[in-house]
């Protein structure tokens, strides 16, 4: 093995029985095993983080086939290539079986005119197409594609998963570091497999890293201490792509944090990943600001209108310092009790507006102010809710074809307890009075 290849790259794992992580789709037994095990492959596609195992996994299986493999890489083929691929998987002379296996990485940068020209072929089994993403294949790949392939979700490795692979590759005298006198120290070891986030690259790249630059002892031993591996591993890439589904998974996770009464540590970890992955503060607010409406609601008013407070702040304030104003929104928000009353009444009298027949105005409601609209009967009968106990004149509101209709049912719960409560005990006078 050339040594002067990148101890990651040297690492990579040759057979599925080295393959180590994720075991929920490349555990024995399951499909995508013995699809690989029984060369009966179908076109798939690999998403998931960076040094998860995708490219590996497809170098694996170009190792397990008895088919033709072909490797090319989105950025930089072309509409050529791609039926030269298929030209090639047609040439029964060179190639019998008919059909080749093409591994596409970075599969979500291919545009449209090259995925029109790949899916006959993969529709008609010349190409067996492997798909390797960081994005979400649902967002980046058409969806006559997609039908046509199954996907494979690669999660982050687990820290036993990484801790597993840096000591192979420390014991691996092949590919590895076998051959140095390497003592790594147990805390450093975990910083290593902390910090790589679930990426194996990460990890070994630092493990690398340490072990050029750190001089042997008088002993000729080379010792990586929990400092020197904070040297080459200061800080973890977060994964987190501002276009990508990822953006969107820690933003429904942040929202849904909120959304539920007293769960301030779960809002204030996915508010620091969006910070420290260099969110907009716009953006955070304006998730504040939604989430106060229509979680919160009545059942605390005051939260929207710190929401709305914080979001103008954090247009004149910018970072560091906003980071305190969205921290203390959504703390509000988090910890304020919960009604989505105000959401659920719109949205009902929505439905109904779109699909029943709605009706006119009551005559005694419309606008009386113009010339002329005296004589049509427009405001006659109208009576003045202030003329009324508790401002409530006993007159129909709602448009004869709704008259029943209800649209709000306040919750018992914070501020709204209180409208509840009044709520109840104006219907109960109003059932009084009609049973007069």
């Amino acid at each position: 093995m050339d040594q002067l290849m990148p101890l990651a790259a040297r690492m990579r794992p040759q057979t599925l029985e080295d393959f180590i992580g994720q075991k929920h789709i490349i555990g024995k037994n399951k499909l995508l095993y013995r699809a690989i095990k029984g060369d009966r492959l179908t076109s798939v596609i690999f998403f998931g983080p960076p040094g998860t195992g995708k490219t590996t996994l497809a170098r694996i299986i170009s190792n397990e086939t008895k088919y033709a493999f072909k490797q090319l890489n989105a950025v930089t083929a072309g509409v050529k290539d791609i039926r030269d691929a298929a030209a090639e998987a047609k040439n029964y002379i060179l190639n019998p079986k008919g059909k080749i296996i093409l591994f596409f990485d970075e599969i979500h940068r291919l545009n449209k005119g090259q995925q029109d020209v790949l899916l006959p072929f993969v529709e008609d089994g010349t190409i067996i197409l492997i798909g390797a993403t960081t994005e979400n294949p649902y967002f980046e790949v058409n969806k006559a594609l997609l039908s046509r392939s199954t996907i494979f979700r690669f999660e982050p490795l687990t820290q036993e998963d990484i801790k597993e692979i840096v000591i192979k590759a420390l014991t691996d005298k092949e590919r590895g570091l076998g051959n140095y006198d390497i003592v790594i120290h147990e805390d450093a070891l975990e910083h290593i497999t902390l910090l790589s986030d679930g990426d194996a690259r990460v990890a070994l790249n630092a493990l690398e890293l340490a072990v050029l630059t750190t001089e042997k002892d008088e002993k000729g031993t080379i010792v990586i201490d929990l400092e020197t591996a904070q040297d080459c591993i200061q800080q973890k890439a977060l994964k987190y792509d501002k276009d990508g589904d990822n953006h969107y998974d820690i933003a429904s996770a942040f929202i849904k944090s909120m959304r539920n009464y007293m769960e301030p540590d779960a809002v204030l970890h996915y508010l620091a990943r969006m910070i420290e992955a260099g969110e907009k503060p716009e953006f955070i607010a304006r998730r504040i600001i939604i989430t106060a409406a229509e979680d919160v609601g009545l059942a605390n008013p005051t939260a929207l209108s710190v929401a709305v407070a914080a979001a103008q702040a954090v247009e004149r304030i910018g970072w560091p310092e906003s980071r305190i104003i969205l921290a203390e929104a959504a703390l509000m928000v988090a910890c304020s009790p919960k009604s989505n009353s105000a959401c659920v009444g719109i949205d009902k009298a929505l439905e109904d507006v779109r699909n029943k027949h709605v009706g006119q105005v009551p005559t005694h409601l419309r606008d009386a102010h113009y010339a002329g609209a005296r004589e049509l009967g427009h405001g006659i009968g109208y009576k003045y809710s202030h003329d009324y106990p508790n401002a409530n004149a006993p007159q129909q509101y709602l448009p004869d074809e709704l008259a029943d209709a209800r649209y709000y049912y306040p919750k018992n719960s914070g501020y709204e307890a209180k409208i509840l409560e009044r709520f109840n005990a104006l219907k109960g006078i109003k059932d009084s009075n009609n049973e007069k």
